[in-house]
């Protein structure tokens, strides 16, 4: 429960850009652009077929900057300021994190580790967190590495807090070593940590070398048989939770899920394997916020959740609802992948016209605005209005929605009321958690159409 009162200072603030030299610039070359065109026009019949051609080109250019100019226009960005949280919001909400791989010979599985212990790690209440990774390769590989990591993040999650570490992936973390200014208990933490960090990658390697000796351990026997396209639905809980309110070293929940695969039903890619993370979570934690993250990513922030969760709260308080929040990508290969341009410019250009657009990654989701609602639906104090509840909540559509499964129901119904109930033993949810990882659990439902519809969309033009 957040406090709106008025006289207390926001938790978040949108920043506007007024940049008149560069409007004018803009504005110059628009100017170049449109006498050119004239230019081209007055004496069109004078000249061939090249000169149509260039005019038509230059036509398509000039309409792009025109389009670009505008979205430029007015930029702006959003300042949020995590260290109030604590003091406006006596309960902070709940936040399921999802990371998405699909093959660990294009995405190793230690990369796939460090994008889970950065998310592990990050700063905000353990027993409000859970991480759900999702394998659609179902590589017992990829599960070894990841088990292996649960056991390290009892060592990093605490080391990170302990000494508030900014970048909480570890083989980033690592690269350079302390500075001489600090503590002695520091240094010798730091050189344990790093040990560990590098007995993890030297099994994670080994395993990656060898991995047949997998096949004899009893927790890889749902592994056996199985190939990347056919396999059954696999749902582990790695590790649980169980420290309670206030625990800080503690380590979040981490489920590892792989969705059931056959050769004759189709799967979407990415787009179903979110699918899938939205379902089991919503069985298992049914957190009001979600965020997911591609393997190949890490937080680089340690309050990247508390930052998001300042621009949600503050626009409830202000019944300005907000769908999803999105973070820009950053690169340390800056020569190969770098968006300055799309983010710096364009994008906040676009958060200056309404908001950015989902990227595929780094987004925090509302999970009541991916089972289908929209601000329409919602009163100013965020709850239900009487046409939705009827729409929503009438019996006879549940099921045709999301899927003939009564648990999966009941979360829904919770989540659209908000009114989260968490299992308190995530085991309790296993059995739900593989029905509805069945291939053909979607088919004749909303899944892919009006609940989540865009993600199908987003991954295809990005897998």
């Amino acid at each position: 429960m957040a406090d709106s009162s008025s006289s207390l200072p926001p938790l978040c603030e949108k920043i506007s850009y007024k940049n008149y030299f560069l409007r004018v610039v803009d504005l110059t070359i628009l100017g170049f652009l449109f006498s050119l065109l004239l230019y081209r026009i007055l004496l069109m019949n004078q000249n061939n077929s090249v000169w149509v051609v260039a005019f038509l080109c230059e036509s398509f250019f000039s309409f792009i900057w025109l389009l670009i100019t505008s979205i430029k226009w007015s930029p702006a960005s959003y300042k949020s300021y995590p260290e109030r949280l604590d003091e406006r919001v006596h309960d902070l909400p709940s936040v399921d994190m999802f990371v998405t791989t699909a093959d660990p010979v294009r995405e190793p599985p230690i990369l796939v580790a460090n994008t889970l212990l950065s998310l592990l790690a990050v700063n905000y209440p353990a027993n409000k967190l859970a991480c759900y990774v999702s394998d659609d390769g179902c590589s017992p590989l990829t599960y070894f590495s990841l088990k292996e990591a649960s056991k390290f993040a009892k060592i990093w999650v605490p080391f990170c807090k302990k000494y508030n570490i900014k970048v909480r992936a570890p083989f980033r973390y690592f690269l350079n070593p302390p500075a001489a200014t600090e503590s002695s208990e520091f240094s010798k933490d730091w050189e344990i940590t790093k040990r560990e960090y590098e007995k993890l990658s030297r099994r994670v390697e080994d395993a990656t070398g060898d991995s047949h000796w997998l096949d004899a351990e009893d927790d890889f026997e749902d592994f056996s048989n199985t190939k990347p396209n056919d396999h059954s639905t696999i749902v582990k809980v790695v590790w649980e939770n169980k420290g309670g309110v206030g625990v800080e070293n503690e380590v979040p929940h981490f489920v590892y899920i792989s969705r059931e695969k056959r050769p004759n039903y189709l799967h979407h890619y990415k787009a179903g394997a979110m699918n899938f993370l939205v379902r089991v979570s919503g069985l298992m934690t049914n957190a009001p916020y979600m965020l997911n993250v591609d393997c190949d990513m890490y937080a680089n922030e340690a309050d990247v959740v508390r930052q998001a969760m300042c621009i949600f709260l503050q626009k409830s308080m202000n019944s300005n609802h907000c769908a999803f929040v999105q973070f820009p990508q950053e690169f340390y290969d800056s020569n190969a992948d770098e968006l300055t341009v799309l983010q710096s410019y364009l994008g906040r250009g676009i958060a200056g016209i309404q908001g950015p657009t989902y990227a595929g990654s780094g987004c925090f989701h509302t999970r009541r605005v991916m089972y289908g609602l929209s601000i329409d639906d919602l009163e100013d104090d965020g709850s239900l209005s009487s046409l939705a509840t009827r729409k929503y909540l009438a019996e006879e559509n549940l099921a045709r929605e999301f899927g003939n499964s009564n648990e999966m129901v009941t979360s829904v119904v919770e989540a659209l009321q908000r009114k989260p109930n968490p299992q308190n033993t995530l085991a309790n949810s296993l059995e739900a958690a593989q029905e509805v990882g069945h291939c053909h659990f979607e088919y004749q439902t909303s899944w892919g159409k009006t609940v989540i519809r865009f993600k199908l969309y987003h991954s295809r033009l990005l897998i």
